[in-house]
């Protein structure tokens, strides 16, 4: 049993299991009926996304090193809140008796909130699949 790291919309792989939506904003013209069967996410979860403002000042310019670096440290600020810590214990704790998965919708997952929500359920000691292969995100 194991979470996978998805993007949002791609296929599903065989035994994923249903899928997490972690992501603050749901789908643009999908209906909530069909964020499923689109190969979106089976149950939205925005608690786990970064707030609106981390969003928003993440979209406005391009990456840089420097701009990642300070992104993490906001994501991992907001999830060390009671509410996010506990979600992602719960989801850690799952993980060694189901498959789901979690994800989000940007292309480059080195550099997508998803990739430090990997890190963090990593460190609650979550199961990941063993076939997740990412590009490492950059802390620094």
């Amino acid at each position: 049993m194991a979470i996978r790291i998805v993007r949002f919309g791609t296929p599903r792989q065989p035994g994923e299991g249903p899928r997490l939506g972690t992501v603050r904003r749901p789908p643009r013209g999908v209906r909530k009926e069909d964020w499923g069967r689109r190969d979106y996410f089976d149950v939205w979860l925005p608690e786990l996304a970064p707030s609106a403002p981390a969003v928003g000042w993440a979209l406005a310019e391009p990456w840089t090193d420097e701009r990642w670096a300070r992104y993490a440290r906001v994501y991992r600020g907001e999830m060390a809140e009671p509410a996010a810590t506990h979600l992602i214990a719960t989801l850690a704790l799952m993980s060694r008796t189901t498959d789901f998965a979690i994800g989000c919708y940007c292309p480059d997952p080195a550099r997508c909130h998803r990739s430090l929500l990997r890190d963090l359920l990593v460190e609650a000691g979550a199961v990941i699949a063993p076939d997740d292969v990412r590009e490492p995100a950059s802390s620094t």
